[in-house]
């Protein structure tokens, strides 16, 4: 695997390079050898965070995990993204198309589905055509963390969501 290890307002200092390459580096059972693995630290006040992505032909592993120390962090995300790649890997492994961004051995594994999705309740509603702004109001009212609403700007399908820090996201479909 190559690892692509960003800081902010960190120094990626040669121990956390190591810890990062040596943890992480556990996941190289799973993927070809030129697997890019883009992993960003950062510090925010006490808080210590690690953002590992995988991209991969047709999905991306993407994880990520906060704590007081930046080697637990490390520790969490590792055991994550295993856990991940074993719960979903019939999903993930496409035969035809994803399989060359991983191992052979993981390929072939036939990893136990324990906790298969499930969807329990499907809802129905009217999409009314509104601005970001009304949906992100809508969606308090409704005490909602998301919104699913038709941009009255692009007559898109849209959803707005709460994010850390009392801020909102927007998600739109790529025209």
């Amino acid at each position: 695997m190559k690892f692509i290890i960003v800081g902010r307002n960190i120094e990626v200092t040669p121990g956390l390079r190591a810890a990062v390459e040596e943890k992480i580096g556990k996941l190289d059972k799973y993927f070809n050898p030129d697997t890019e693995v883009h992993v960003t630290l950062s510090v925010e006040k006490d808080r210590q965070k690690i953002e590992v992505t995988i991209p991969v032909k047709g999905s991306i592993i993407r994880s990520e995990q906060v704590s007081n120390d930046m080697y637990v962090s490390i520790d969490l995300v590792e055991e994550i993204i295993e856990r991940q790649l074993k719960k979903y890997k019939n999903k993930i492994v496409d035969k035809q198309q994803a399989a060359a961004s991983f191992s052979k051995a993981y390929v072939e594994n036939d990893y136990t589905d324990d906790e298969e999705i499930k969807i329990v309740r499907t809802k129905k509603f009217d999409i009314k055509p509104m601005y970001p702004e009304d949906a992100c109001i809508q969606m308090e009212l409704l005490g909602h963390s998301f919104f699913v609403f038709c941009n009255a700007e692009t007559d898109q399908v849209n959803v707005v969501y709460k994010r850390k820090g009392d801020t909102y996201g927007l998600i739109e479909p790529e025209v």
